[in-house]
Order: structure tokens, then C-alpha cells, then sequence
């Protein structure tokens, strides 16, 4: 296929019948395909939306191009679930078959409103010259999962003084009280995000711009996502073009998380309780979106995957997948993430860690200890261990490092292929690591940081290997069901 503007954006009823039931037939036999993670069934997947709890089920949606692996004309794809690690596909919730959406609908959230789902998604539009138009949309769904969007758009364009960058709704309710946080980006390419208010759903008026600094804006602010913790305000944002004298990181973008004291909604003024940190210190997490469940919780999804990134699978015809649900939590102004508890669900056959640990299922998880002042190295490898993704574990120096370049398949070269983080020096230093075939999830020191990734190996991981001073570590090692 050659992907060109005209393919890209072919309509959904003009590509032939037997195009989709061959490119899933394709993906379905990749030797790289998850067990546990979502993933899309042909094609690209990329940010997660409209994550919220409706009609007694977990609701979350991603962006997909179901006829390739690369950006084309995106549609909302739907899933439900009863326990946050089980998924069950429900279709092609929002299409892009109207004029105000007839070039993508894009990312957006949804928050229950008395017996329905109210969602706010980012209408993309091209006119003849290939100009922009972005469209707010709103739109309602029922318990039987059928969606009716809302016409006219809840809003237009983008108001004055700002382009047509303009993008990625996040609603909220406070009081009883409406709220959108949308990204945006000003004419002199700052990036931005903008705040509107609502008391109806329907008529909405820009409250102001988010007073973030100059230096945390990048030239366009994608997906700012707002989360209350313990009453504490949380925003997650994506500042493309972010200097890196502001925050280092080494991914083509960054997923930013900067914890707050309060957020005065009637003046825009959000208040800081500590210096932006990345999101993840790994190598492929972009747009997470979060949401206050009804249980008291504060959960989070990300799309594992980066724009203008070309990854292994792409030969295969689809591409990225979504991290699995976390918890995120606030302790000392710092924000902690973990997997939901469910996910201790999937653990089966427990081994106890030693110098190698054999017959893993392609899908499993790790917790270790290694105690202080000690050095120990990780390899997650096949059968035949010719290759492996490494992890470097310093608890003198208080540093993870994740190292790609054995694994066969490289990528993203450009960006490097070692990714470090840094913890408490001496002191003991705790790993949960969740591998599932070619994504890796690691969480340490209790969600303190997080490290994220896609890697390709010839064959699914069967093995984890331990060097160094196996003595100075304790931890446990488990299957996952499939």
C-alpha cells in the first residue's frame, strides 16, 4: 500500500469489503501480539478516550485507522469491561461521516450524565487546500452502547488569537457545573490550554487560559487531562516541542505531570505544589487520560506508541497498543503509579526468583528487592537468549536503566535505545515488572517512577535471567493466565 494523502483518507464504505477480514487475518498470526494488553485487530491504534464508568461497566475507547499502520482518518473504536483487565470489543463507536467530523474524530472524554454518556471529541476537518478546521462535538450515549452526536458542534473554531490547533477536549464536572480543558496553540505557536464552562451541555464560553508558564508550553499542548487526588489537582499534559532545558527527556514528545495545590476554576489559575516530572521515564508513553471513578479512585490509561515513530510491527499492518490500568496516588506532592489491583488477577505458577527462571508463557511479572548498595543485572530473553531486553538495577547510585539494542528489532534509533531513571541512593530498591511478549511496564519503588516500552524479539520472552550479586535479591516471579 501506498500511503498517501487520497489513501489515508479514503472513506470507510469506499475501501473493498475484503479489506479488513484480510488485514486482521494478517495480525492475527504476528508473533508479537499481547496477550493482555489492548490492541487494536488491524491497523494503528493511538490515544485512549472516553475512559468513565457508565451503565455499571468500565467504558474506554482508543483512536484507531483500522486499514494501516499509520495516521489516516481516525474513528473512535469501543470497548467495555467489568474488572479493568478484561475487554470486550463493542465496534466502531464514532465514525467520521459528518462535515464536521469528515477528516478524523479525534481524542476526546466522556463524563455519565443521568442515564447516558455525554462525550466531547475534536472534530478534525480539511477543506480543498488542505486547511484545518477543528470542531468540539458533542454527543450522547445510551446503555445499549449507540451513540447520536450533537449539531451543531458545541464549538465552532477556536477563539481569536489562537490556530486552528485546537484539540482534545477533557470534561469535568464540579458543583454541578461543566467544564472542558482543551489543547490549543496561540498564533505566535505557543502552546496553550484553554478552559470553557457550561451549566447545560449545550451553550459554552471560554473562561480563560490556563496559566501555565511560558517554559512548560512547548508549541502546542496536546491532551491536558485534569484529576483531582486526595483533593490535590493533577494535570497531565502533552507539550510538544518542549525545551529540554525545562525537562529532561529524550522521547520525540513528552507525557508531563505537574501536581498542584488548587485549581481556581473562575480565574484559571492552577497552583503548583512541585516541579513538572515526566509521566514515564521510559521510552513510548504518550497522551494518558484520567478520570475520578465513582470507587474513590483516580485512574489512568496510556497509548504506548509515539507520533512519527515507526515501529517493528508497522510490516505487519498495525501498530501500538494501550498500557494497562493505573492508579495514581499522591504522597508527598509526588504522583505514584501502579497497576489497578485487579491485575494481581492474572498471576498464576508462582517461582521464586533465582539466576534463571525458565518455561514463562510470553506473559508474566516479576517483584524483586535488591538490597542496598548492591548492583544486579536483568535480561528478559527467549529460548535460545541470542537476544534480550536488559535491566540494570544500581542500588548505590539509585538507578534503573532499560536497555533496547539486543532485542533484534530496532526502532526509534534516533531517540536511543537506553532509557535511565533515578531513585533514592542507598537504600533498597524495589522492581515490579510486567512483560507481556513486546511491551514492558516497570514500576519502581512502588510506583515512585514508571518506565514503559515496546520491544521485538524474534520469539515471545520465555526467561529471565539474573547476574551480579543474585544473593542480594528476593522476589517472586509469575505466569499470567491467558
Amino acid at each position: 500500500m501506498i500511503w498517501n494523502r487520497e489513501t489515508r483518507y479514503t472513506p470507510y464504505n469506499a475501501w473493498p469489503k475484503s479489506t479488513l477480514p484480510a488485514l486482521t487475518a494478517q495480525v492475527a498470526t504476528s508473533k508479537w501480539r499481547l496477550q493482555h494488553h489492548i490492541q487494536p485487530a488491524s491497523g494503528l491504534l493511538n490515544d485512549p478516550n472516553g475512559f468513565a464508568y457508565f451503565n455499571h461497566q468500565w467504558q474506554l475507547s482508543y483512536q484507531v485507522f483500522p486499514y494501516g499502520p499509520v495516521h489516516g482518518l481516525k474513528a473512535w473504536q469501543h470497548l467495555t469491561s467489568t474488572d479493568l483487565i478484561h475487554w470486550h470489543d463493542e465496534g466502531l463507536a464514532i465514525q467520521p461521516d459528518s462535515k464536521y467530523d469528515s477528516h478524523g474524530a479525534y481524542t476526546g472524554t466522556a463524563i455519565p450524565v443521568g442515564d447516558r454518556l455525554f462525550i466531547m471529541y475534536t472534530g478534525n476537518v480539511r477543506d480543498a487546500d488542505w486547511n484545518r478546521h477543528a470542531y468540539q462535538i458533542g454527543a450522547w450515549m445510551d446503555t445499549d452502547n449507540q451513540v447520536k452526536k450533537i449539531t451543531p458542534p458545541m464549538i465552532m473554531a477556536a477563539p481569536a488569537g489562537y490556530t486552528t490547533s485546537f484539540r482534545d477536549p477533557d470534561l469535568f464536572e464540579r458543583n454541578g457545573e461543566y467544564y472542558a480543558l482543551i489543547g490549543a496553540q496561540t498564533t505566535a505557536n505557543l502552546g496553550a490550554a484553554l478552559l470553557y464552562h457550561s451549566s447545560d451541555l449545550k451553550q459554552w464560553d471560554l473562561q480563560g487560559e490556563l496559566d501555565l508558564p511560558a517554559e512548560l508550553r512547548g508549541y502546542m499542548v496536546e491532551c491536558p487531562n485534569l484529576v483531582e487526588i486526595d483533593g490535590q489537582p493533577v494535570l497531565i499534559f502533552c507539550p510538544q516541542g518542549l525545551p529540554q532545558t525545562t525537562l529532561a527527556y529524550e522521547n520525540i514528545y513528552p507525557n508531563v505531570s505537574l501536581v498542584g495545590s488548587q485549581f481556581d476554576l473562575d480565574h484559571v489559575k492552577f497552583t503548583a505544589a512541585g516541579a513538572p516530572t515526566q509521566l514515564d521515564a521510559g521510552f513510548d508513553v504518550y497522551a494518558t487520560q484520567a478520570f475520578n471513578a465513582p470507587d474513590g479512585r483516580a485512574l489512568a490509561v496510556s497509548w504506548i506508541g509515539l507520533p512519527e515513530i515507526g515501529y517493528p510491527t508497522d510490516s505487519e499492518n498495525w501498530a501500538h497498543c494501550l498500557s494497562l490500568v493505573k492508579e495514581l496516588t499522591l504522597k508527598d506532592n509526588h504522583l505514584y503509579q501502579n497497576p489497578v489491583i485487579e491485575t494481581k488477577r492474572l498471576r498464576e505458577k508462582a517461582q521464586v526468583l533465582q539466576a534463571e527462571v525458565t518455561s514463562l508463557t510470553g506473559a508474566f511479572e516479576t517483584e524483586l528487592t535488591l538490597a542496598a548498595d548492591e548492583q544486579v543485572r536483568l535480561k528478559v530473553a527467549t529460548t535460545d537468549a541470542a537476544h534480550y531486553l536488559l535491566i540494570d538495577l544500581d542500588s548505590q547510585t539509585g538507578t534503573v536503566t532499560i536497555d533496547r539494542r539486543h532485542t533484534g528489532h530496532p526502532f526509534a534509533e534516533k531517540y536511543g535505545q537506553t532509557r535511565t531513571t533515578q531513585v533514592l541512593r542507598h537504600t533498597a530498591l524495589k522492581l515490579r515488572l510486567i512483560i507481556d511478549v513486546s511491551v514492558f511496564e516497570c514500576y519502581i519503588n512502588n510506583g515512585y517512577t514508571t518506565m514503559t516500552g515496546r520491544f521485538f524479539l524474534d520469539d515471545a520472552p520465555t526467561q529471565l535471567q539474573l547476574a551480579g550479586n543474585v544473593a542480594a535479591v528476593s522476589g517472586t516471579v509469575w505466569n499470567w493466565r491467558k
